[in-house]
């Protein structure tokens, strides 16, 4: 195994980023990398120079991706979703304001810091956060919305634990309320 080259590595990491995350920002990959600010920016500008990532306008923010990778879905993504700890969409995704709107920012975060609670998504969104607890041949799997969920949402978030529970060969048993479980339970 021979490594790349520095600059070429750089210039990969920048792509496989962006092809996972983007359209991102180089404060975006920086926070991503705990990187110097001034240091992504830096490397985005020579990327886009050599012309293997372009500029796209992202809900009104300069935003950058792979180049050629700017066909977007025409709908917001739609449906329920129960993500585990360390999920990389919980972990990569900026603005984290606008993934962890109002009280999803408080309640699903730890201390600023995501993946420590497996979250609920609803559209795309952090609508709560979830914990299950095994026990023998069952599993409890405890919701805790925060906010009011439509009834079609509900019954969406029943077959999500039911597949919880067949992922973890136990009979799933859903609960809508507060999760008592800390970060990393």
């Amino acid at each position: 195994f021979t490594p790349l080259p520095t600059t070429e590595a750089l210039r990969t990491l920048v792509h496989r980023y962006l092809r996972a995350y983007g359209p991102a920002t180089p404060p975006d990959f920086a926070k991503w990398l705990a990187a110097p600010g001034g240091w992504a920016t830096t490397l985005f500008e020579t990327c886009a120079t050599e012309g293997g990532i372009e500029e796209v306008d992202f809900e009104g923010t300069r935003a950058w991706v792979t180049a050629g990778d700017t066909s977007f879905p025409g709908e917001p993504v739609r449906g329920v979703r129960l993500l585990p700890y360390f999920d990389a969409y919980v972990i990569a995704a900026q603005p984290r304001e606008t993934l962890f709107p109002g009280a999803a920012y408080r309640r699903a975060l730890a201390g600023g810091q995501a993946g420590n609670y497996p979250v609920l998504l609803v559209d795309g969104v952090v609508a709560g956060v979830w914990h299950q607890r095994r026990q023998g041949r069952r599993t409890t799997v405890t919701v805790e919305p925060l906010g009011r969920l439509t009834a079609r949402q509900e019954r969406e978030l029943g077959e999500r634990a039911e597949r919880v529970g067949e992922v973890l060969e136990a009979r799933a048993e859903l609960v809508i309320g507060k999760v008592t479980s800390g970060p990393h339970a």
